[in-house]
């Protein structure tokens, strides 16, 4: 192949890797959007939290412990969403250029997307048996065969987490061994 060919080509090639590797930000608004649903979520939150106020002198012991399982299921929620947005971003855009800073979490700049992964799974098991608990206060307004499929989703997601935790680990001896 002549060398002008050959150059030519090496430019062709050197512009779609160019253009791949910068398509990564188009994930950047999915990340953005994750931070405005934090944001929504606090309002929940604190309209939940008002309402728990207000209604707390009249309120029953159980109406106190559902209101309060809410206001934990929307914050793991909002920890979850945090988690996802920050490692996302950091793993599949840029890395979040921060350094040290006294109030970088731990975490950020460690989670891998196989971390991310059990993170999530532990997230969502955590929410899962937040609302498996409100269930169970609420268990006097609800079917047996509605607990039942509460209880066995709420398994399922537990199950699906230890799968994919060993999952990882085995493939993450399989990465060592080679």
């Amino acid at each position: 192949m002549p060398q002008h060919c050959e150059a030519t080509m090496n430019k062709i090639e050197a512009f779609f890797e160019s253009l791949i590797f910068r398509s990564r930000w188009i994930l950047a608004p999915f990340f953005v959007g994750l931070l405005a649903v934090i944001v929504i979520l606090l309002i929940k939150f604190v309209k939940q939290f008002f309402l728990l106020v207000v209604a707390l002198p009249s309120a029953s012991e159980h109406e106190v412990i559902v209101s309060i399982l809410t206001l934990i299921d929307a914050a793991l929620l909002a920890i979850l969403l945090l988690i996802i947005a920050f490692s996302g971003y950091e793993n599949f855009v840029s890395k979040i250029g921060f350094g040290e800073h006294e109030d970088r979490p731990a975490w950020m700049g460690k989670v891998g997307f196989s971390d991310l992964k059990i993170k999530l799974m532990g997230a969502i098991v955590a929410i899962s048996a937040v609302e498996l608990l409100k269930a169970f206060v609420n268990a006097d307004k609800m079917t047996n065969t509605q607990l039942a499929w509460r209880v066995g989703i709420h398994i399922t997601f537990v199950v699906s987490g230890v799968l994919f935790a060993i999952t990882d680990r085995i493939t993450e001896h399989k990465d060592e061994s080679h």
